[in-house]
């Protein structure tokens, strides 16, 4: 059985996202709330929660300042916010789970599940709350680092080094600069859905590239080379939107 905590400044969205995991989530045996950082701290001195509902955003000390106080963690979180874009990209980026509220009954058994089916180990939550705490004193977005866990551990890629991502089933190769390519277990779409907005460009079902790295367009516009002397096929329903995307890189 699971034992969960909600932090949340808002009474009624503690109440409402407790109401939904008692009545939605079985696997949860007890549930406690605090109405901020400090005093889930406090409490974490008597009580060992398996998940973390953790509110982004909360007056005097923020989500984020509650990761800074952390040592060893042993729990999952799972962030819940208001849509803040900025936000999202941070935890995205650093393999971590949100929810957006309002919070969804179904969304919210869904993070459940991917909870129950892949807890990560300590060291790498630890690893993944750092990430994400640098990520968010990040100016841009764009120079935040990508996480990637996988079975030996979690890496860390800024943009600027990936060249390009490619399909391989379930799993994405991820081709980097002046580095062996890194198999990562999430699908391109995965990816794309993340990095679309960063210059990377999906050429063909199974590439993704990095326009920043894009040497030139053939003149057939079939392909585009890379930096690192690769060719990468562009399909043919992609060439307009490839060669329009380039054209206001």
């Amino acid at each position: 059985m699971i034992k969960a905590l909600i932090i949340d400044d808002e009474a009624k969205a503690r109440n409402v996202l407790n109401h939904y995991l008692v009545s939605l989530v079985p696997e949860i045996s007890e549930i406690r709330q605090a109405d901020s950082t400090d005093s889930a701290l406090e409490l974490l001195k008597s009580f060992q929660p398996g998940i973390v509902f953790l509110d982004v955003e909360m007056p005097h000390k923020t989500g984020f300042d509650f990761l800074l106080a952390l040592k060893d963690p042993a729990f999952e979180i799972i962030f819940t916010t208001a849509y803040n874009q900025y936000a999202i990209q941070a935890i995205r980026f650093s393999a971590l789970d949100y929810l957006l509220k309002p919070v969804d009954p179904d969304e919210l058994r869904n993070a459940v599940n991917r909870y129950i089916e892949k807890q990560k180990p300590a060291s790498q939550k630890k690893e993944l709350f750092n990430n994400l705490v640098q990520n968010i004193g990040k100016k841009e977005v764009k120079d935040f680092r990508l996480a990637v866990p996988s079975s030996q551990g979690v890496f860390f890629f800024t943009l600027d080094e990936i060249l390009r991502l490619e399909a391989d089933r379930n799993y994405t190769v991820i081709h980097l600069v002046g580095k062996r390519p890194f198999v990562a277990s999430k699908t391109l779409k995965h990816f794309e859905e993340m990095l679309e907005e960063f210059s990377f460009i999906r050429t063909h079902k199974s590439h993704l590239v990095n326009s920043l790295h894009i040497v030139r367009l053939s003149n057939d516009h079939e392909y585009v080379l890379l930096s690192d002397g690769a060719k990468i096929e562009i399909s043919r329903r992609k060439k307009d939107e490839v060669q329009q995307q380039l054209n206001f890189r």
